[in-house]
C-alpha cells in the first residue's frame, strides 16, 4: 500500500496533534529515524522482516474471495509496526509498538476486530526466512512469502486460509522508493500482487469454504504526510485479464497520485503524479460521515476508465483509527475485482 500505516503516527502523537486527525501526520518530525532513499536496492528474504529504525511498517493482505455459497467476501489481516524510538532492545525496554487488523466483509456485514501489542516480550513481531509474522494468535508464515497460512479471529468470526504465489514480487515506484508528495515525503513499498487464496471463513451464521485471489502490500518509512495532506484514496485492482493496477490519491492542497501498471507477468511500470485519476460518483453517509463508494477511476496510458463499486457500502473498520477498507467490483474498459481503503474522510 501506499501510506496507509501512518494511522499509527497517531498514537506516538501529543494531544494536540492527535485532535487535527490525519491532518496532524504532517507535523511529525523524524526524530533520528531512518529515512527512505532513492537509489536503496531492497533485498529479500532481508526486507520481508521488520526495519526498526524506521518510524512505521505494515504486512497487509487483502483478498477477494467467492464462497461455496456463490456469496462475494473479502478479507483483511494488517499487522503494522510502530516506534517510539529508532532501535530494538529486549523485554519492556523495546519502544516497538504493533497492532493487527482483521475484517471479513460479506455483501450485508462487516466482522473486524484489532489486537494491540509491545515489542520485545515475543506478543507480536516478524521473521524474515522462515517467514512468521504474528500478533498473539493472528499468524502468517511460510518457508517464505510464496506459500503463506494466514489465520486471524475476533469475537464474532475467524478464518483460516491459505496463499500461494502465481507470479513474481512487484516494486512500486523507483525500484520500491515510491514517492507520497511533491515536497519529497516516501517509503519503501512492494507487494505480491499474485496470490491464489483457499479456505475457511467461520461466521455467525456458519462456516463458509472459499477461494479467490490475495494481495499482500509491504511498506516502510519514517516521513509524515506532506503538511497539507489530509488522507488518501488507495485502490488494488485485478483485471479479467490478468493485469493489475495499484493506484492512490493522498488528498491535501494539492492531490498527489501514483500509480502501478502490473502486466499478468508480473512487468510493472510505474505511473508519475497525475497519471492515474479517481473521481467520486456516489457517496454513503456513514459513522457520521459522507464516503465515497463509487468510483471512475482513470489510467488513461493503459487504457483503462472503470466504474469502482463497493460490495458493502458500510465496510467501516471500527478500530482505534478509524476508516473505509472493503472489496470492490469493477466494470468498463477493464473487468475485475479489487480493494479499496479510505482515510480522512472526518465526521
Amino acid at each position: 500500500m501506499n501510506v496507509r500505516a501512518m494511522v499509527l503516527w497517531l498514537l506516538m502523537m501529543p494531544l494536540g496533534a492527535q485532535a487535527q486527525g490525519f491532518a496532524g501526520l504532517g507535523n511529525i518530525a523524524n526524530d533520528g529515524f531512518a529515512t527512505p532513499l532513492p537509489n536503496t536496492i531492497l533485498q529479500f528474504p532481508r526486507d520481508h522482516g521488520a526495519h526498526p529504525d524506521y518510524r512505521i511498517e505494515w504486512w497487509y493482505v487483502t483478498a477477494n474471495l467467492q464462497g461455496q455459497d456463490r456469496a462475494q467476501y473479502g478479507l483483511q489481516w494488517t499487522l503494522f509496526r510502530s516506534a517510539l524510538a529508532p532501535y530494538e532492545a529486549s523485554g519492556w525496554q523495546s519502544p516497538q509498538l504493533w497492532m493487527g487488523h482483521a475484517a471479513i466483509t460479506t455483501p450485508s456485514a462487516q466482522y473486524v476486530a484489532e489486537r494491540l501489542a509491545r515489542g520485545g516480550i515475543g506478543q507480536a513481531g516478524v521473521t524474515p526466512a522462515p517467514f512468521v509474522a504474528w500478533i498473539d494468535d493472528w499468524v502468517m508464515a511460510g518457508p517464505d512469502l510464496n506459500t503463506l497460512r494466514l489465520t486471524a479471529a475476533g469475537t464474532d468470526f475467524s478464518y483460516d486460509m491459505a496463499l500461494t504465489a502465481q507470479g513474481p514480487l512487484v516494486l512500486h515506484g523507483q525500484a520500491g522508493y515510491s514517492v507520497k508528495s511533491a515536497s519529497g515525503q516516501a517509503s519503501h513499498y512492494y507487494s505480491q500482487p499474485f496470490y491464489d487464496i483457499t479456505g475457511t471463513l467461520r461466521l455467525p451464521s456458519g462456516d463458509v469454504a472459499v477461494a479467490g485471489k490475495a494481495w499482500l502490500d509491504r511498506e516502510w518509512s519514517s516521513q509524515p504526510l506532506a503538511p497539507d495532506q489530509t488522507g488518501w484514496d488507495w485502490f488494488s485492482l485485478s483485471f479479467d485479464s490478468g493485469a493489475k493496477l495499484m493506484g492512490f490519491v493522498l488528498r491535501g492542497g494539492s492531490d498527489y497520485t501514483s500509480a502501478t501498471w502490473i502486466e499478468p507477468d508480473g512487468a510493472a511500470t510505474p505511473l508519475p503524479n497525475g497519471a492515474f485519476k479517481a473521481q467520486s460518483l456516489e457517496t454513503h453517509p456513514l459513522a457520521g460521515r459522507e464516503l465515497p463508494i463509487k468510483w471512475r477511476v482513470q489510467l488513461p496510458s493503459k487504457g483503462v476508465d472503470v466504474t469502482v463499486s463497493a460490495l458493502n457500502n458500510n465496510a467501516w473498520m471500527a478500530t482505534s483509527m478509524p476508516y473505509w477498507e472493503g472489496p470492490v467490483t469493477v466494470q468498463g474498459s477493464h473487468n475485475g475485482v479489487g480493494y479499496l481503503e479510505m482515510t480522512g474522510y472526518d465526521n
